[in-house]
């Protein structure tokens, strides 16, 4: 499908597989489609300006306002978290739909905002609540033992040096609690050996604090079982993933699931072109599949 030009609005925010998406969801004028993860609304304008309806779902104070602040016509601006949408969007008006997007992962103006504490590059408070409430990762990090720090930087992070970035996070804070982004990339820098260039090590370890303060994968898995739910028979769902853990989960729900069928042997990746214009495709990897008219038996 051809994209539409951008709208002055929409230059803040690049979606990622944006072209792919609309083809795999196929909006047009009289179908629902749900965006559970409306971030910067990127994907839900494309989806608007095809005619279809839209009803997006975000759990960040900052996403709702912008949404609701812009007006779009056919939107439908819906607070919480994707996780619930079985239940959130019969109650905003919709009992079935015909297409849901999941954008997993971190918006790109929330990498963006440096107070939003997600990045390791910019000073700010270590915060990655993307709901801005509940535990923060100043939280977790200053008073988790060094076996579970451990534990979540090697689940989330997956970073073989979990242990000893655990045994240097209670060391510094023995000093001085950690409350800021670079004070913690610091600490994380300093543990791994030999470092001098590179992506830095801590990137990492924020991954795993980011996924575990926002139960990221949790959401993840009972969100794709709201989505068995809410589609109608023949409605699509259409998931982007950033790294191995995510798409790992997507990949095995599907393949177990009695009600969605695959249509993406293996997902669907960003065009090099793309991923030359925006860096932040290069890991974007889209599975999609369609409900089925009647269960397995």
């Amino acid at each position: 499908m051809t994209l539409p030009e951008p709208t002055p609005d929409s230059l803040t925010h690049t979606s990622v597989l944006a072209a792919e998406v609309l083809d795999a969801l196929a909006p047009a004028p009289g179908k629902i489609i749900v965006d559970g993860t409306l971030g910067g609304a990127g994907h839900t304008r494309l989806l608007l300006e095809a005619g279809a309806e839209v009803y997006g779902i975000d759990q960040d104070p900052y996403a709702l306002g912008r949404a609701r602040d812009a007006g779009l016509r056919g939107l439908h601006v819906v607070e919480g978290n994707y996780r619930d949408m079985a239940t959130l969007i019969p109650a905003a008006g919709a009992a079935q739909v015909d297409g849901i997007l999941l954008d997993i992962g971190v918006s790109s103006f929330q990498l963006d905002d440096a107070e939003r504490g997600f990045s390791y590059h910019t000073e700010a408070p270590l915060d990655m609540r993307m709901s801005q409430s509940g535990e923060s990762a100043a939280d977790v990090v200053n008073t988790y033992d060094a076996e579970d720090l451990a534990a979540i930087i090697y689940e989330y992070g997956e970073d073989r040096l979990s242990r000893r970035i655990a045994r240097a996070i209670l060391a510094a804070r023995e000093k001085a609690p950690i409350e800021t982004t670079v004070q913690l990339a610091d600490i994380v820098k300093r543990a791994y050996p030999g470092f001098s260039k590179g992506i830095h090590p801590a990137r990492r370890t924020f991954q795993a604090l980011r996924i575990h303060v926002n139960d990221e994968l949790g959401a993840l898995r009972d969100g794709l079982q709201a989505a068995e739910r809410l589609l109608r028979p023949g409605g699509r769902l259409a998931v982007i993933s950033f790294h191995s853990l995510e798409d790992r989960i997507v990949k095995r729900f599907l393949l177990g699931s009695d009600t969605l069928r695959p249509l993406t042997k293996r997902p669907i990746v960003a065009s090099d072109e793309e991923q030359a214009a925006n860096p932040r495709a290069r890991s974007a990897k889209l599975r999609v599949a369609e409900r089925a008219t009647q269960e397995s038996s």
